[in-house]
């Protein structure tokens, strides 16, 4: 896949999600989310400033500049209109479609994206339930998503567990296919409403009643969620 990315885009892309999941955008976290090694990551950010996408503040924060907010929401749109074409049209499956619309964000043109919206019957969101922004306008920031919870703050709020609807799937987890093989098995998508039971803080059990008539002995089926993902998986009450 490597000949098709384009490193600042993919910079600017984790960029944008950090701000969507109001997480302070900073060096260590495009180290934690990319897997690139520290001195990589300064490099490139050293070079994004310099060619105008960002700027570094004094608490160390990466502030995107009008440029890099106009291209971060470029590639974000192009890779969500891509993952609802992908799975909408061309019948992916689910778990496979992110991965998938990767290689496609960097090669999109703006003529095809154009061409998606009418196609695509104007979707709100992607697959996993993140909004597709809208084009870039002039004097428009990224903002936090509103609305919903993370499983970690949802823990916070309701040791014990509870209900909720899961609300959407942040982009670090939709890069884990063996979880969204999981998920996708258990029919448990944005939308389904699920139970929650927790050991603790490091293992955390979703338990989603299905009926008769998705299943063949309406038995419940669960999904074990680590770590990992309680950032990055919300939920609504």
């Amino acid at each position: 896949m490597s000949e098709l990315v384009d490193t600042t885009e993919m910079y600017l892309k984790s960029i944008y999600e950090m701000l969507e999941d109001g997480v302070p955008p900073m060096r260590a976290r495009i180290v934690e989310r990319l897997g690139h090694s520290g001195p990589t990551v300064s490099q490139t950010v050293a070079r994004m400033e310099r060619d105008g996408y960002v700027a570094l503040e004094e608490d160390r924060r990466i502030a995107l500049t009008k440029k890099g907010v106009s291209s971060a929401t470029e590639v974000v749109r192009k890779h969500r209109l891509a993952e609802r074409l992908l799975t909408d049209v061309i019948g992916l499956q689910w778990e496979l479609a992110h991965e998938e619309a990767c290689r496609w964000e960097h090669v999109m043109s703006e003529q095809v994206e154009a061409l998606l919206i009418p196609l695509l019957n104007n979707p709100q969101t992607d697959p996993y339930g993140n909004p597709i922004p809208e084009k870039p306008q002039a004097g428009k920031s990224v903002k936090a998503i509103d609305g919903g919870v993370s499983l970690e703050t949802f823990f916070r709020k309701n040791p014990r567990g509870g209900e909720a609807t899961i609300l959407r799937i942040g982009e670090p987890s939709q890069a884990v296919p063996g979880f969204l093989f999981k998920l996708a098995a258990a029919k448990m998508l944005p939308g389904s409403k699920v139970s929650f039971s927790f050991d603790s803080l490091e293992r955390l059990g979703i338990a989603l009643n299905i009926s008769a008539g998705e299943t063949a002995d309406g038995s419940e089926k669960s999904v074990e969620i680590s770590e990992l993902h309680f950032k990055h998986f919300f939920v609504k009450l």
